[in-house]
């Protein structure tokens, strides 16, 4: 019996590459979603699955097993877009570090403590920060 076309995977990636991997040797066989659409249909399927586990008590196991199967979904999206995931990841990351900075400065700029904030007021600072951000891009 041959063996798997998927050991020809890096193991040693970090594994947002490796997801992008597997998938990429699955599709070199024909196992790929034909266009982008399919891709986004499954990422909406597996956040749905994820919601049907939440609310089960003592579902840790389950959730993060959905979990995956999100994240992996949404690296396959990155792969057909031609994206890195990890740079996409570190993208966002830095995205968020940059405005979460400049939510805690407009606070800190009115001498205000940000525990005193409701979540509502932070969203509202959050949207006008993000509104500076995009514009400045």
């Amino acid at each position: 019996m041959k063996k798997s076309l998927l050991k020809q995977a890096d193991k040693t990636l970090p594994e947002l590459n490796y997801a992008v991997e597997l998938q990429r040797l699955a599709a070199e066989v024909g196992f790929d979603w034909p266009d982008i659409q399919g891709v986004i249909s499954k990422i909406h399927e597996e956040i749905d699955e994820v919601t049907a586990e939440i609310n089960t008590p003592n579902n840790q196991a389950r959730l993060l097993d959905e979990m995956g199967d999100l994240l992996f979904a949404c690296t396959n999206l990155a792969r057909h877009l031609n994206i890195d995931p990890e740079q996409a990841l570190h993208a966002g990351n830095q995205n968020f570090y940059q405005r979460f900075s400049m939510l805690e400065d407009i606070i800190r700029e009115n001498n205000q403590d940000i525990n005193k904030y409701s979540l509502q007021e932070l969203e509202h600072i959050w949207n006008e920060v993000k509104k500076k951000n995009i514009s400045s891009k």
